[in-house]
This record gives structure tokens, sequence and C-alpha cells, in this order.
């Protein structure tokens, strides 16, 4: 793999993972145009997802801090602004739950998994459907539940969401967020919750790929490491972005997107 395909996949990771147009769907179609691209198993995928990991931990580090503090012995004051111990105690819990079903998916169907990740047109197939979530999310009204509002039965539900976003294609935060949007949450909360919740699922399936990592070739660590860099400076870039759109409801457009580039791939690609 040489270092310009190492960049353009590292951006193409941190602009898709965070935006929900599915990250897994665009690497793997991308690949498939890409015929002396190669890795051990889905290394370098998983480089470039530890990428994004830092962007995402990095953009929410003050919520971060502030969920370890709530974690300590103390009176129930507010830690920062509004948040009390026990609403971020509540949360910690309700990310433990939200994460149980994808760690199960994960664990168990992996194979199953890594087959379908060795289509482009099944990618690109479940890319329209992530279309059809984020279309309809934009129908929803009255979507005004605040972040301390989200309860046991939301996480179940999100949780789901994200065990199907496993599949490539099926957009990881479009998945979430539009499951937190039909629950009557607003934008800004489903989307804070939904990355949230990314971090230990993110970080278990890096894990869970991990034995990946010995079988990189010492001439491919540099543009390994470029790609992380890459992924995580176009992660923090476009977090920055989402959350402008996000607040006014413009889902409907990545749709648009998702539509064009999946049908795109349907018609060009044979595999």
């Amino acid at each position: 793999m040489n270092l310009s395909t190492a960049i353009i996949l590292g951006i193409v990771q941190g602009l898709t993972e965070l935006f929900p147009v599915s990250s897994s769907a665009h690497l793997v179609i991308l690949q498939s145009f890409l015929p002396d691209f190669h890795q051990p198993g889905v290394a370098f995928d998983s480089i470039l997802h530890l990428g994004t990991l830092f962007a995402v931990a990095f953009y929410f580090r003050a919520d971060i801090r502030d969920m370890l503090k709530a974690l300590l012995p103390q009176k129930d004051v507010a830690i920062s602004g509004d948040t009390y111990p026990t609403v971020l105690r509540k949360l910690i819990l309700f990310l433990i739950v939200g994460t149980i079903p994808a760690a199960f998916v994960g664990l168990f169907f992996k194979d199953y998994i890594h087959s379908v990740f060795e289509s482009a047109r099944a990618a690109a197939f479940f890319l329209i459907i992530t279309g059809f979530l984020l279309f309809f999310s934009d129908k929803v009204k009255n979507a005004r539940r605040e972040a301390k509002e989200i309860n046991l039965a939301d996480s179940v539900l999100i949780g789901l969401a994200q065990a199907v976003a496993l599949l490539p294609g099926i957009s990881r935060s479009g998945a979430t967020i539009t499951a937190g949007i039909f629950r009557k949450l607003n934008r800004p909360a489903a989307a804070r919750f939904s990355f949230l919740l990314s971090l230990p699922a993110v970080c278990g399936a890096v894990i869970l790929e991990a034995g990946y990592f010995k079988n990189i070739p010492s001439s491919e660590i540099w543009p390994y490491f470029i790609g992380f860099v890459c992924a995580a400076s176009a992660g923090l870039i476009s977090l920055k972005l989402f959350f402008l759109v996000i607040r006014e409801a413009r889902l409907r457009f990545f749709a648009y997107y998702c539509w064009i580039f999946g049908l795109f791939t349907l018609i060009v690609v044979n595999k």
C-alpha cells in the first residue's frame, strides 16, 4: 500500500465515520476500486477506526472527564453547569447497556460480518437503507427530550441499532442517532449519546481485530501511521461540522448522498 492510498482512505474514514454515511461502506467500496490495496485481515481498517476513536475522545474530553469524576465518592453537587453526578452515573450505566448488543453480535458473528465486508454491492445496498433511516428521521416532529431524560429503553434500542450497524453500509452514527430521534430525543442529545456510545464499541472492535496487527509488514508501518493521523484529523473537522448541521435537522441531505453513492456502486461494481 502506498502513501497516497493511506491518505485518501484515512481522510475518507475520518469524514464518513462521523458523518452518518457509513465509513465501512466507503472503505469497502473504495478498496474495491484499488486492485493494489491489501491488508492483513482488517488491520488497516482497524487503525483508521483508532484514528476516529481518538477524534471522538478528544472532542468529548470534557464529558469523559465529568463521567470519570462522577464515579468518585462525593456529594451530589454539580460537576459542571447543571450536570450532577447521579445524572452522569445513569448515563454511564446506559452507555454500558447500549454497548452490550454490539459486543454480543461482534463476538459471536465475527466471521459472518467479515464475509459481508468482502462485498461492495452488499455495502452499497445497506448504504441505501441508511439513507432511508436518515430521510425519515428528518420527518420526526416534537423530538425535544434532553440528554438527561435518556432512559433504559432508549439505551437498549439505540444499542440494538449500533449492533445492526456492524454490517457495512449501515452507518453506526446514522443508525444510532436516528434511533434516538425516533425515541423523541432532540438531535444534539441523540448525537452526543451516539458518539459517546461509539467509544467502548469501537475500542472493543479494535481489540477484537488486534491479532491482525502483528501481520502488518514493517515496510508499511509509515502508511498505517499516516492513515491514523489523517483519520483523526478529518474526524475532528467532521464532528464540528456535523453538530452545526444536525441542529438544523438536515439529515435528509446525507440521505440523498447515501442513495446516490449506493446506486452508483450497484451499477458499476460487480462484486
